[in-house]
């Protein structure tokens, strides 16, 4: 059959309508598989306090669930008092208000704001999975809610979540000193402030802290989708090293990237050690360069950060002050914090390395 233009366009519409429907099948069974679980354990929250059941009796429940409904998935010892776990969580929230409804005859629905009603979709658009991992890795329902907008609107993985709260990104992210205000453009501003935070975790770099600037770089680029979405949304890698030349003179700039959201080129400068002013200086004129140079004419003004170990946000605060680009200054750690008990006390990586060979 010879394949005309008409025939093309109605395979893509086929094909767009059955990812759609099947994206859209997803949700809504995540969405009751949510509710049934908030009202499964609120059930179990008060039936265990009315009667003083303990994990004991829940787990004569999970074998008698599964003698009524053979091949029952999803609903064994664990995971009931996962489900308790998750209704108590949440219990005076609209959240078990909303899966509730039904059992408690009440509506949220008249009297939601936008913000909330938009809230209520995020939290039932991820998973089970995403909610235990925020129960047991988050202090306080803010700061879970804050985890669940930012899953649910950039698509995270778990992997991506636990990164995300690993690097303690409700602490860090919108803290950057910066002089965004008055160098980036009103409508992009608070993309800007809320896409880079005042410190970044790199723990997936093989560094003891001792290495200069270069180094750094290579572990960079060796893991470069680590490290991108360690960066957060819309970042592509532009390379390393990106060459500028001026009058004659060639310069380097660290790491270049381009974002999606911002449509600009941002540049990374790294710093092994404290934050010197002389650094905004050097990172202005790359900026400068960019944007007369590189930048094409329909994006917006080139962005710099700089990576260093140390800052002390007032000394930022004067080096930007004067400055006509727009920059920030962040830390970086390249191995998650022990607690000063345990230091001394587990071995180092290279004999843990040799103990688990032997």
């Amino acid at each position: 059959m010879k394949t005309n233009e008409s025939y093309l366009q109605l395979i893509r519409e086929l094909k767009q309508n059955i990812i759609h429907s099947r994206y859209e099948a997803s949700r809504l069974a995540n969405r009751e598989l949510l509710k049934l679980y908030l009202s499964t354990g609120i059930k179990l929250s008060r039936k265990a306090a009315s009667e003083k059941w303990g994990a004991k009796v829940i787990g004569q429940l999970a074998l008698d669930l599964q003698n009524e409904l053979t091949g029952l998935k999803g609903f064994s010892r664990r995971n009931l008092m996962n489900m308790k776990q998750f209704a108590e969580a949440y219990e005076n929230t609209e959240f078990v208000q909303s899966a509730t409804a039904q059992i408690s005859s009440v509506s949220i629905v008249q009297s939601a704001t936008a913000q909330l009603e938009n809230d209520i979709e995020l939290f039932y658009s991820i998973s089970f999975t995403h909610h235990l991992i925020l129960l047991n890795k988050c202090k306080n329902t803010e700061e879970r809610l804050f985890y669940i907008r930012n899953t649910a609107l950039q698509s995270w993985p778990v992997s991506i979540l636990e990164l995300k709260i690993a690097e303690k990104l409700y602490k860090h992210q919108g803290k950057l000193p910066n002089n965004f205000n008055s160098t980036v453009r009103e409508d992009v501003k608070e993309t800007a402030l809320q896409l880079f935070q005042d410190e970044y975790l790199w723990d997936f770099m093989n560094l003891d802290g001792t290495e200069d600037e270069r180094v750094i770089e290579t572990e960079i680029v060796n893991n470069i989708r680590k490290f991108i979405l360690g960066l957060g949304k819309g970042f592509a890698f532009m390379g390393n090293q990106y060459r500028l030349e001026v009058d004659g003179q060639e310069f380097f700039i660290d790491l270049l990237f381009y974002n999606r959201h911002l449509q600009c080129l941002v540049a990374f400068e790294l710093k092994k050690g404290e934050f010197k002013p002389s650094y905004a200086g050097q990172l202005n004129f790359y900026l400068n360069v960019l944007d007369d140079k590189v930048k094409l004419p329909n994006e917006s003004s080139s962005i710099g950060i700089i990576l260093c170990k140390e800052k002390s946000n007032t000394i930022v605060e004067y080096a930007f002050r004067s400055l006509g680009t727009a920059m920030g200054a962040a830390t970086f750690k390249t191995t998650r914090h022990i607690p000063d008990a345990l230091r001394g006390v587990l071995p180092d990586e290279r004999k843990l390395s040799e103990l688990l060979n032997a």
